[in-house]
């Protein structure tokens, strides 16, 4: 097998995980698609791409993240939740350590419900703020969706237009 097969099979393995990752939560999905990025960037021989370039897509993966904490606060204040409720779906979002996947989606409503309730606030705003949550989690799963497709439609627009190769299409 030649090197560019390699890094072809390599970055392909490493992009699908990071897709599945999107789907289910025990993958990191966009550290996977830029992982896949970077390892075809570097293990191709004929690829010379900027720097910038992997820069660029690392802070797109990153911004997935960032996109977590975000959504799942603005859930919770949509939802009337108070800071207390935010802190606590935030943390609860550490419970995807004890809990494994589940984790991310039950902490931070657990997380919000709980710090409501510490704050002194009624059962049943609780749940509207755990409910919150959750909300956010499905806006930063489509926030996900957009920005790794988005990674990878760029990383496809740069291999073709920088294919040594008439492609068959």
């Amino acid at each position: 097998m030649d090197q560019v097969a390699l890094a072809s099979l390599i970055s392909f393995a490493l992009i699908l995980t990071g897709v599945a990752g999107l789907l289910l939560p025990a993958l990191p999905g966009a550290l996977m698609i830029w992982l896949g990025i970077v390892a075809f960037g570097f293990l191709d021989p004929a690829v010379n791409w900027p720097i910038s370039f992997y820069v660029a897509e690392g802070l797109l993966a990153l911004s997935t993240y960032v996109i977590d904490y975000l959504a799942t606060i603005w859930g919770v204040k949509k939802f009337k939740g108070t800071r207390a409720g935010a802190i606590g779906a935030v943390l609860g979002m550490l419970l995807v350590f004890v809990a494994g996947p589940p984790g991310i989606v039950i902490g931070p409503f657990i997380g919000a419900i709980t710090g409501e309730l510490i704050a002194g606030g009624e059962l049943r705003q609780a749940l509207t703020s755990g409910f919150g949550s959750f909300v956010g989690f499905i806006v930063a799963t489509f926030l996900r969706l957009f920005i790794c497709g988005i990674m990878i439609s760029w990383f496809l627009y740069k291999v073709i237009s920088t294919a040594q190769v008439p492609l068959p299409f």
